[in-house]
C-alpha cells in the first residue's frame, strides 16, 4: 500500500480543490464510506492545464463511483523533475506520473509498469512511443503532441509593417526585431522580447534543442546514446540568446513563465515570446479575442534548418507498476479512458487544446491557431526533433541552463559555459 505520506504532501503543497480535500478527509465516517474505493494518485507537470484535467478527472469519478483520484501539479516557475525523485525518496510515490523519454525511463525503469496491452498504447501514432520503449515493453503513454517558436502578436506586426512570412534567416529576424524596437513606444510596447531565463527549461531545454538537434540527426535515441555533446552550432546558440536578452524586459533573470506569457504577452507588452502551444490556455483565459484571432507562429532561425518548427511529444505518462494492483489497474483505465472514450477525446482536443499523439482523432478540429500551425509544419515534415529528452539526467535544466544563466549575468564567459556543459556531459556517460 502506497505511504500515507503523500496525502500530507498533497494538503501542503497543493491550491486546494474539492478533487484533493475531498480524497485527504482524516475523519472516519469519510474513510467508512470510501474504504471500498480505489485511490489513484497522480502526480503531473503540465500546469497550463491543471484546470481542465482536474474537471476530466471529476467527470471520470462521477461516472466510476469506486475511483478516487487526487492530482497534485507541479511545473511552471517550480522543477517537477526534483519535485518527482522527493517525493520518491520521501516514499510518497504516486500512481500516476509523468517521463519525459529515455533518460527518465532509464532513471525510473524499475516503477515503470508495462502499458503495451492498453488501448491508449495500440491507438498511439507511429513513433511517438520510441522514447518509452524496452524490448517488447511499452512504459509510456504519450501526453500529446506539441510545438514551439517564436509566437507573435499579428495586430503589433502589421503596424509595424513587418511580414511573419518573410522572417527565414536569423539576419530576417534580426531586422524585424531592430524594426520593432525602434518603433516600440508607438506600438504600445515595453520591449520586443519576453526572454524567461529564469525558467531553466525556457533556455536549457527548447532553445539549445533547436542547435543541438542537428549534432544527432533529430534523434532523441541518438542523443541518449551520445557521449558527447558536440555543440557544433554554439555560436548560433549564443546569437539567439544574446538577440533576445538584448530587446527583452529586463531583467531576464529573474523574468518567469507566468510574467512571460501572462503579464507582458497577453496584455501586448511585448511583440514575442519563444514558447509553444501549451501557451494558449493561458491567453486565452487572459483575453480570448486576442487568442483566437491575434497570435501567430514562426519558427526560430536554425542555419541549415530554415522553416522547420521544433515537433515532439514533451511527456509520458507512467503507472508505478509497485503499487497495489488495484490502483495500477485503476490508473491504466483512467488512462485508456481519457485518450479512447469520447468523453475523453473531446476534452483532449476541446478542453486541453491538444494535438493528438493517437489516431481515432478529427484533427480538422485541432482547436486553436497555434496547435493548427504546428499540426501543418508536422504534417508537412518541416520539423526539428526533441532531442533534449535525451540528455543525461537533469543535464539540460541543471547544468547546461544553470550555465547560460552565468553567461548572462556575467559570471562566465560563453565559451566557458559551453565547456562546462560539454564536461559534464561526457562525465555522466563514462
Amino acid at each position: 500500500m502506497k505511504s500515507k505520506k503523500f496525502y500530507a504532501g498533497l494538503l501542503s503543497t497543493l491550491l486546494a480543490s474539492s478533487v484533493v480535500l475531498g480524497a485527504c478527509s482524516s475523519s472516519g465516517e469519510e474513510k467508512a464510506n470510501t474504504s471500498d474505493k480505489v485511490t489513484v494518485d497522480v502526480f503531473q507537470f503540465k500546469v497550463e492545464f491543471k484546470n481542465q484535467f482536474e474537471d476530466l478527472v471529476k467527470k471520470y469519478e462521477e461516472e466510476n463511483p469506486d475511483v478516487d483520484i487526487n492530482v497534485k501539479t507541479v511545473g511552471g516557475g517550480n522543477d517537477y523533475g526534483a519535485s518527482l525523485k522527493a517525493a520518491f525518496s520521501a516514499g510518497d510515490e504516486p500512481d500516476i506520473f509523468n517521463v519525459g523519454g529515455p533518460s527518465d525511463v532509464e532513471d525510473y525503469r524499475d516503477y515503470l509498469a508495462d502499458l503495451s496491452e492498453t488501448k491508449a498504447a495500440g491507438a498511439a501514432l507511429e513513433g511517438t512511443l520510441d522514447s518509452v520503449k524496452d524490448g517488447e515493453e511499452i512504459l509510456g503513454l504519450p501526453f500529446n503532441q506539441e510545438g514551439y517558436g517564436y509566437i507573435y502578436n499579428k495586430k503589433v506586426f502589421k503596424e509595424a509593417g513587418i511580414d511573419p512570412a518573410s522572417i527565414k534567416t536569423y539576419e530576417d529576424l534580426e531586422k524585424a526585431v531592430k524594426t520593432l524596437d525602434s518603433k516600440k513606444k508607438e506600438l504600445g510596447l515595453d520591449a520586443v522580447f519576453a526572454l524567461a531565463a529564469k525558467e531553466t527549461w525556457v533556455i536549457g531545454n527548447h532553445l539549445a534543442n533547436v542547435y543541438m538537434a542537428p549534432d544527432f540527426n533529430h534523434s532523441v535515441l541518438e542523443a541518449f546514446n551520445a557521449k558527447s555533446a558536440p555543440f557544433t552550432k554554439s555560436e548560433e546558440l549564443k546569437r539567439m540568446l544574446d538577440l533576445q536578452a538584448k530587446y527583452s524586459v529586463e531583467p531576464v533573470l529573474s523574468l518567469d513563465y507566468s510574467q512571460q506569457v501572462e503579464q507582458l504577452f497577453s496584455l501586448g507588452k511585448v511583440a514575442m515570446i519563444q514558447q509553444g502551444n501549451w501557451t494558449y490556455n493561458s491567453i486565452y483565459d487572459i483575453d480570448p479575442e486576442h487568442a483566437e484571432k491575434n497570435i501567430g507562429m514562426i519558427p526560430i532561425p536554425v542555419e541549415g534548418f530554415e522553416g522547420k518548427l521544433p515537433v515532439g511529444v514533451p511527456m509520458y505518462w507512467a503507472v508505478n507498476k509497485k503499487s497495489d494492483e488495484k490502483e495500477v489497474a485503476a490508473a491504466k483505465e483512467f488512462l485508456d479512458w481519457m485518450y479512447t472514450s469520447d468523453a475523453g477525446k473531446t476534452a483532449v482536443m476541446e478542453d486541453f487544446k491538444f494535438i493528438p499523439a493517437y489516431e481515432g482523432y478529427d484533427t480538422a478540429k485541432i482547436a486553436d491557431p497555434l496547435s493548427q500551425e504546428i499540426y501543418k509544419y508536422a504534417s508537412e515534415g518541416n520539423t526539428i526533433g526533441w532531442v533534449f529528452l535525451g540528455s543525461p539526467i537533469g543535464w539540460q535544466e541543471e547544468v547546461l541552463a544553470v550555465n547560460m544563466q552565468k553567461y548572462l549575468s556575467g559570471e562566465s564567459s560563453w565559451d566557458e559555459a559551453i565547456k562546462n556543459a560539454q564536461e559534464s556531459w561526457e562525465k555522466s556517460r563514462q
